[in-house]
């Protein structure tokens, strides 16, 4: 009898794990400008948000993001589903909605079989249906390893617009969603184990969650991804010029999490996410294991935005900036 195929052997890393470590980006793309366009650019590189953002006309912006990774789970349908709700969260991240978006397929044809790849764009297709958003199409490649997402066009109101630079010193500071996807991936990469509540929260859209901050007036915020969320909040503090206060005692976790780094399982994205934001945190007494869930790499997860929202957890606030972007007591 032969194993059964488990996607996540054909990834070095997993889900938004995956990505380029932060320090080596921002080096990477330090001075580039965007090029210029007829169309009025809102949102750019300045401090890398999540999506970028044109001006159609007063009342209209223009939201256009890509994003995809290598497997985070051995399910073709579930990876599908949680590759494209992460695409989509760059759009929802922003205060914008989803319009259409093309699929990003990288595949080892000649190793796994095409009935996996047509179950994965099967997931993503029913994300993309679940946010009313059009998925018409795309782009595929033969590749040495499987990868998948979604390049994502919607639109934002101007006046609505989520991000990173306009945070105010005295504004509570929430989270979304759980963390803990980080440790539980890696822990089924290594055993095979599967986490029900890890899946569901990945694959969940960060569409409400959105709705609601823009109706509550929020104007700052990033959604929690492959930088954790030390990284995710260090990047916020920055652009507005800010320090974050966490509550480590705050922060929800998915059942099972703290147990997988107990058991050893994480990954070196996390690692490489808490060796970027030590230099310039203050963590107390906290002890490194505490540290570790902090910089836990998410994939697909919630959002932490400045101000409370319906559903969410406040894990802290935005202070005046001191000789630290972030303090966690």
């Amino acid at each position: 009898m032969t194993d059964p195929l488990r996607l996540t052997d054909y990834a070095r890393g997993g889900g938004c794990a995956c990505k380029i470590p932060p320090g080596e980006l921002e080096a990477m793309v330090a001075g580039l400008s965007p090029a210029t366009g007829v169309a009025e650019l809102l949102v750019g590189l300045e401090h890398g948000d999540d999506a970028a953002v044109i001006r159609l006309d007063e009342r209209t912006g223009l939201v256009s993001t890509a994003d995809f990774f290598t497997p985070v789970v051995d399910d073709a349908y579930d990876w599908g589903r949680i590759a494209a709700a992460n695409a989509l969260s760059d759009v929802y991240a922003m205060g914008g909605t989803p319009l259409v978006a093309l699929n990003l397929l990288c595949w080892p044809r000649e190793t796994l079989p095409l009935e996996l790849a047509r179950e994965v764009l099967r997931g993503g297709q029913d994300v993309a249906r679940e946010a009313g958003c059009h998925l018409a199409g795309g782009h595929s490649v033969d590749d040495d390893g499987p990868k998948y997402g979604l390049a994502v066009t919607g639109v934002v109101r101007p006046e609505e617009l989520i991000t990173l630079d306009a945070g105010r010193a005295g504004l509570p500071l929430s989270l979304t969603k759980p963390l803990g996807v980080g440790v539980l991936n890696t822990r089924h990469k290594r055993t095979g184990e599967r986490f029900a509540e890890a899946v569901d929260s990945m694959a969940r859209l960060n569409r409400d969650a959105a709705r609601a901050a823009v109706a509550a007036g929020i104007r700052c915020g990033t959604d929690v991804t492959g930088f954790g969320l030390l990284g995710h909040a260090s990047k916020l503090a920055r652009a507005s010029r800010l320090t974050v206060s966490i509550d480590a005692a705050a922060v929800p976790y998915l059942p099972g999490a703290r147990e997988a780094l107990r058991d050893g399982y994480v990954s070196g994205g996390t690692r490489r996410n808490l060796d970027w934001v030590t230099p310039w945190s203050d963590f107390g007494g906290l002890d490194e294991s505490e540290r570790l869930l902090l910089a836990d790499a998410q994939t697909s997860g919630g959002l932490l935005v400045a101000g409370e929202v319906p559903g969410g957890t406040v894990i802290g606030e935005l202070l005046p900036a001191s000789g630290h972007l972030i303090r966690v007591r």
